[in-house]
């Protein structure tokens, strides 16, 4: 599992169906665990996405063996999907994490 941090104002927009909303955009079909959110894409077997309304928690399960076409598409997917949900980039996020990681050692 995997944890974002929330870019100020994004938590507001994830309330209410709002990730769900963003999921559905991006990976089309989404289903629902409680208050989680559920998908199935490309490469990502299952995907369970949900919110504290600070962090964004990414459970993910991938299929081996895919073409590498549906690899590059499922990474764009995820990158988008994760820019929407947090409001970060892939650079931003790769630099929260890699603070996050230092403050961690200390």
């Amino acid at each position: 599992m995997r944890e974002y941090e929330l870019k100020r104002g994004v938590a507001k927009a994830l309330e209410g169906g709002g990730l769900r909303a963003i999921a559905h955009q991006t990976f089309a079909d989404v289903g629902e665990e409680g208050n989680r959110i559920t998908v199935s894409f490309g490469a990502i077997e299952k995907m369970t996405a949900w919110t504290d309304g600070k962090k964004l928690f990414v459970d993910t399960v991938m299929k081996a063996g895919v073409p590498d076409h549906v690899a590059t598409e499922t990474i764009k997917a995820y990158n988008s999907f994760l820019e929407q949900a947090t409001g970060y980039t892939a650079k931003e996020r790769s630099k929260k994490a890699q603070e996050a990681a230092k403050k961690g050692a200390h």
